[in-house]
């Protein structure tokens, strides 16, 4: 299948030497990367376990100025946009004429998060910034570095806000329309941090300043760790439609109340997760995946029969057709449940992306690189989200995945060994240089090949 991104592969020569790139590669430290992943992590909210650090607060800005004041340190220049992204910028010896190679991933985190999940792509790409310093080494375009905010939709129930707001997909017009649990809205949210949300339009990327994009990331599953390899190759990223659900039934006490009598939101909700699953399960939907990841109880009382119940449900799939089919027809099934158990249904969309393939050009150029360098590779699906879904919009698109033990993500046992995430770096690192050659036209002329 073809992608917006695929057109006549580049053909240039590398602009660095393939021995030069083994060189540098070879310099990527896992003590380095090890002591940055620690640093970031101990940037977090509260006593819990693992690292909580939400998407808008200042716990992120933070981290987000602890980014940045690294790369300062590097000699590149570095700035905050509207979204809260934060860019740094090593410039190429004809930035002038080239659009930007670029880097990152996020530094946000679910609550009682791992270390790794986002923060893993961004110390890679500080890593990456560090051995060009070190080195004086020359590249034509210049190398932008960033870090997204608000990946994760744990707040705010939408997903990768700042790629979104970078690919022009969320507009200003649309913050208000995102609530956190607390009831502030995305734009408050993002004011609280000094941020301006009435200027968001601004931060949508220009694609002519820009030839392609490449985030390393944690798998988040376990297929590199059964195939014991070191890096995958993302060649398609699944879809997501997020979905609150809310059933009203009648609170009343849970012994003066005959079961005949009850109209139990909690029981029509159990009812509907398991249809959740069957749905998933059956012989239509190989690959679907749906999840029930939260359950809001009210009143919240041993002796009272819960009266309301928020069900926060999340359906992805790598067929957009099939993913949103599923979302209708699991709402649709569900309203049956509580018809026929007396409870009332509210369903609201929350958040949608549909899925995307990756530019088939830019996953060669990765596996090139990994030939380059002996570290062997497996061309694999993301089954989450992550920025790149959203920054394909407006350039060319790779990922990198680094294995994660035991398929282990969104918890405090995340775990990537340093060993492995600096494997995914050297490859991070020569597949940059390597477009570095390959992308050597003029960035109009790049833009047109790509129409």
């Amino acid at each position: 299948m073809r992608t917006e991104h695929d057109e006549r592969r580049p053909t240039a020569a590398p602009t660095v030497p393939a021995q030069r790139v083994r060189d540098l590669a070879d310099q990527v430290d896992a003590r380095r990367l090890a002591g940055l992943i620690e640093e970031f992590a101990s940037l977090s909210e509260g006593d819990g376990a693992g690292v909580t650090r939400l998407g808008y607060t200042p716990m992120e800005r933070r981290a987000h100025e602890r980014f940045a004041a690294h790369m300062r340190d590097l000699g590149l220049t570095t700035w905050t946009d509207a979204a809260g992204n934060t860019h740094a910028l090593r410039p190429g010896r004809l930035s002038e004429r080239r659009g930007a190679l670029g880097t990152g991933s996020h530094l946000d985190s679910v609550p009682e998060a791992g270390r790794f999940d986002g923060i893993a792509g961004v110390v890679a790409a500080m890593e990456v910034a560090r051995v060009l310093a070190d080195n004086d080494a020359a590249h034509d375009h210049p190398l932008r570095f960033v870090a997204f905010a608000a990946e994760e939709g744990a707040r705010f129930g939408q997903a990768c806000t700042g790629s979104r707001i970078a690919a022009g997909l969320t507009r200003a017009t649309d913050l208000d329309g995102f609530r956190d649990a607390a009831g502030t809205t995305l734009a408050d949210a993002m004011r609280q941090v000094g941020l301006a949300p009435e200027g968001v339009d601004a931060a949508r990327w220009d694609p002519a300043e820009w030839n392609a994009f490449v985030e390393l990331h944690i798998e988040q599953g376990n297929v590199l760790e059964s195939l014991g390899l070191p890096v995958g190759i993302v060649d398609e990223i699944s879809g997501s439609s997020r979905l609150r659900l809310s059933l009203t039934g009648r609170a009343s006490h849970t012994g003066g109340t005959p079961m005949r009598d009850r109209a139990d939101a909690l029981t029509a909700a159990a009812e509907c997760v398991l249809l959740a699953e069957e749905l998933a399960t059956d012989s239509r939907h190989h690959g679907t995946r749906i999840t029930v990841g939260k359950l809001e109880v009210r009143p919240g009382s041993i002796t009272t029969i819960p009266g309301q119940v928020e069900m926060a449900v999340d359906i992805r799939d790598v067929d957009s057709d099939r993913q949103r089919h599923t979302a209708a027809e699991f709402v649709a099934r569900s309203r049956e449940v509580c018809e026929r158990r007396g409870i009332a249904l509210r369903a609201q969309d929350l958040a949608d992306a549909s899925p995307v393939i990756l530019p088939v050009w830019l996953a060669d150029t990765v596996a090139e690189a990994c030939t380059a360098l002996d570290v062997r590779y497996h061309v694999m699906t993301s089954g989450a989200s992550h920025d790149s879904q959203m920054i394909n919009h407006v350039v060319p698109t790779g990922m990198i995945f680094v294995p994660s033990k035991d398929g282990l993500s969104h918890t405090p046992a995340e775990q990537t060994a340093p060993e492995e995430l600096a494997a995914g770096t050297r490859v991070l690192l020569a597949t940059l240089l390597r477009l570095d050659g390959l992308l050597a036209e003029p960035a109009n002329t790049t833009k047109e090949r790509a129409a």
